[in-house]
C-alpha cells in the first residue's frame, strides 16, 4: 500500500478517485482522521454505496474516525439521500457517504457533511482535511471510538412519503432504472407504500455495473428506460446514478425531459402546498422555470451552478425547493440536500392530481430550445470572456453571476469557467430551433477562433 497520498483526489465538492491507485485504505483511514480533527466531532455516521471497494474504504475510513477516538455510526448500505436524512433527523454531528456517485467502477470516493447535513466543498472543508492528511501529525486520542450499527431505512421511508399526499397517488406505470446502483435498496421499500405498477430496470446491487453506466445525465444511459417505457405504455421513466441522489425522468413517449422541466414540475405542487414561497434555479434553467414560479404565484432566486451555492442561498432564502439542469433537486424539508426519490414522488403526485399525460404538462412549460452544456478548451478565459461581451455589447442585459450571461428578448447565452480546468462551459436557449442554431454557432465560433 502506498505511504504518500494523491492530493488530487480532494476536489471543489468531494472526495474522488481511482481505487487503489488515487485512493487507497491508507488514504481512506487518513482521512477519517482528518475529518475528525478538523470538526473536532465525537460521531459520524457513516453510509456506503455498493461498490466493489466501499467496503474496504469503509473498514479503513472507520478506523480512522475511532483512532481520533469518535464513534462511528455504521449505517451500512445507504443512498446518499439518506446519509443527509440520517444526519438531520438525529442531530448526529456530522456524516460521511463512501461513494463515487455516477463515475465508473473503478473508481470511489467521500462525500462529507458537517451538523444538519450540511455538505463540505472545497472552501468550507474539504482542502482543509487535505492539508491534514498530507501532514499526517495526527495526535491518538487517549481512548479509541467505537462502531455501531443503525438501519435508518424505515424513518428515511416516512421521511420521503412524507412529502406527498398518499391518498392522492393513482395506478400509475413507472419504469425505474436503478443501474445496479443504491435506487435499488431504497425505491423498493418506499414504491412498496403506493399504488403503482412498477417495472424495475437493474434493481440488483452491483459495484461492477454490468448493464450501464449509473451516469443518467448522458442519453446513451437513458436508452433502456426509454425503450421499456414505450413496451410498456408507461406513464413515465425514471433513472437514478449509482449513489441515488439525482434522477432523471422521461415522458410517457420516453422523451427526455430536462431536469430544469422537473425543477419546473415540482415547483408547481409545492407552490400548491406552499403558496408563495421561495423557490431557486440556477441560470442554466430555461427561462420556463422562473416563469413558471412567477405564473404560480412564488417567488423564484436565480443562482449559480453547485450544490453548495444552492444550499447555501436556500438557507438565507428560507427557499423550500431548489432545482438544477443536472438533475440535483433541493429540499428545504430535507435538511436542505439533494434527493432525487423525493423529486421524483413530487411529480408522481402532480402527474396523479392533473390526470393528464406528463407531455401535456410539460407543453406550456417547455416551449423553447436549448443546446444542452457545450465545452471547449481555451488559452485564455478572462480575455475570451471580454471579448463575448464587446461582441455582444447590445444586449438587452448582460450580468456576472456565474461567468457571463447575455440576454435578448429572443434567446440568452451564459459562458461560465470550469472550476478545475481551462474550460468555458456554453449554454444556450432560443424559442425557435433555428435561432438557437444560428446562435450556438456564433459564439461558439467566437470562443474557439
Amino acid at each position: 500500500m502506498r505511504t504518500q497520498v494523491d492530493l488530487d483526489i480532494f476536489k471543489s465538492y468531494d472526495i474522488r478517485g481511482i481505487y487503489p491507485a488515487e485512493l487507497d485504505e491508507v488514504t481512506a483511514e487518513r482521512i477519517g482522521r482528518a475529518f475528525v480533527s478538523f470538526l473536532n466531532v465525537t460521531v459520524v455516521a457513516v453510509g456506503r454505496d455498493m461498490r466493489t471497494s466501499s467496503q474496504a474504504l469503509f473498514e479503513a475510513f472507520a478506523r480512522g474516525v475511532t483512532g481520533q477516538g469518535a464513534d462511528v455510526v455504521d449505517l451500512g448500505l445507504t443512498s446518499t439521500d439518506e446519509l443527509y436524512f440520517a444526519v438531520g433527523h438525529f442531530d448526529y454531528p456530522a456524516g460521511a457517504m463512501i461513494t463515487a456517485s455516477h463515475n465508473p467502477k473503478e473508481y470511489n470516493g467521500f462525500k462529507l457533511c458537517r451538523e444538519q447535513a450540511i455538505a463540505l466543498s472545497a472552501e468550507t472543508g474539504v482542502f482543509a482535511i487535505r492539508d491534514l492528511v498530507a501532514r499526517n501529525q495526527f495526535q491518538p486520542a487517549p481512548k479509541a471510538g467505537t462502531i455501531y450499527q443503525r438501519d435508518v431505512l424505515p424513518e428515511f421511508v416516512d421521511h420521503c412519503l412524507s412529502f406527498i399526499d398518499l391518498a392522492s397517488i393513482r395506478s400509475l406505470r413507472i419504469v425505474v432504472d436503478c443501474a445496479n446502483g443504491m435506487g435499488g435498496h431504497i425505491v423498493p421499500a418506499v414504491f412498496k407504500r403506493l399504488p403503482l405498477e412498477v417495472f424495475p430496470l437493474y434493481f440488483d446491487l452491483d459495484g461492477t455495473f454490468p448493464n450501464h453506466p449509473a451516469s443518467p445525465i448522458e442519453p446513451e444511459n437513458m436508452r433502456d428506460v426509454q425503450r421499456a417505457v414505450r413496451e410498456h405504455k408507461a406513464d413515465l421513466g425514471a433513472a437514478f446514478d449509482g449513489d441515488a441522489d439525482r434522477v432523471f425522468i422521461t415522458d410517457e413517449r420516453g422523451e427526455l425531459v430536462g431536469g430544469d422541466m422537473v425543477t419546473a414540475l415540482v415547483a408547481k405542487m409545492l407552490l400548491r402546498k406552499h403558496p408563495g414561497a421561495t423557490i431557486l434555479y440556477n441560470l442554466i434553467c430555461s427561462r420556463g422555470v422562473p416563469e413558471l414560479i412567477v405564473a404560480e404565484g412564488g417567488r423564484p432566486v436565480r443562482t449559480r451552478v453547485g450544490h453548495s451555492i444552492i444550499k447555501s442561498v436556500m438557507r438565507e432564502e428560507n427557499a423550500i425547493f431548489g432545482g438544477e439542469h443536472s438533475g440535483h433537486f433541493y429540499f428545504r424539508d430535507h435538511y436542505y440536500a439533494d434527493s432525487g426519490l423525493i423529486a421524483l414522488l413530487v411529480v408522481l403526485e402532480l402527474l396523479s392530481q392533473e390526470n393528464k399525460p406528463l407531455s401535456e404538462l410539460l407543453r406550456p412549460l417547455d416551449r423553447r430550445f436549448r443546446s444542452g452544456e457545450i465545452n471547449t478548451k481555451v488559452d485564455d478565459v478572462t480575455a475570451k470572456l471580454r471579448e463575448l461581451e464587446r461582441h455582444f455589447s447590445d444586449a438587452r442585459k448582460i450580468d456576472h453571476l456565474d461567468g457571463v450571461t447575455v440576454s435578448y428578448d429572443d434567446f440568452w447565452f451564459n459562458v461560465r469557467p470550469s472550476n478545475t480546468e481551462p474550460l468555458l462551459r456554453l449554454n444556450v436557449e432560443a424559442d425557435s430551433a433555428e435561432l438557437l442554431a444560428a446562435k450556438r454557432d456564433e459564439v461558439l465560433a467566437l470562443i474557439r477562433s
